[in-house]
């Protein structure tokens, strides 16, 4: 199975108003948020996150779906992924905690058929990094 590694960059997060009717020790929140991708995987995405994280003690998990327009080593489409995380103080690299899937069925393009799974994480200097364990069916003669 071919893997994929890239570096990406937050260019946008808009935190959406929320009031939760329940309160909880986490603030909880949805955002909308617009990457850039830069490696294997080259393009842009925009995700929506729903999480429960205080960014003061970097404690929290998150959920997002999100939609990536790319060239995948040199084949060009859209997909979705599904990922989510856990931090407790600013853990780095991937961990067991770590889920990223590429959404069945999603792929457009090049990357139409596209199957397999990942992962996202922050190093220690700030580097985001995406990791995709791919498979994608060659096109039909």
């Amino acid at each position: 199975m071919p893997s994929a590694e890239s570096t990406f960059q937050v260019q946008d997060y808009e935190s959406v108003e929320w009031s939760p009717e329940i309160t909880t020790g986490l603030p909880t929140g949805h955002a909308h948020i617009r990457k850039a991708f830069t490696g294997a995987l080259s393009g842009r995405a925009i995700a929506q996150f729903s999480y429960s994280y205080d960014g003061e003690s970097n404690t929290g998990t998150f959920v997002a779906l999100e939609s990536i327009e790319a060239t995948l080593d040199g084949r060009q489409g859209s997909f979705n992924v599904v990922h989510s995380s856990t931090v407790q103080g600013g853990a780095v690299g991937p961990s067991r905690s770590d889920y990223l899937r590429i959404v069945p069925g999603s792929g457009t393009g090049a990357l139409r058929g596209i199957s397999g799974d990942g992962a996202l994480w922050v190093e220690s200097d700030g580097t985001h990094r995406i990791r995709l364990d791919y498979e994608i069916p060659d096109p039909p003669a």
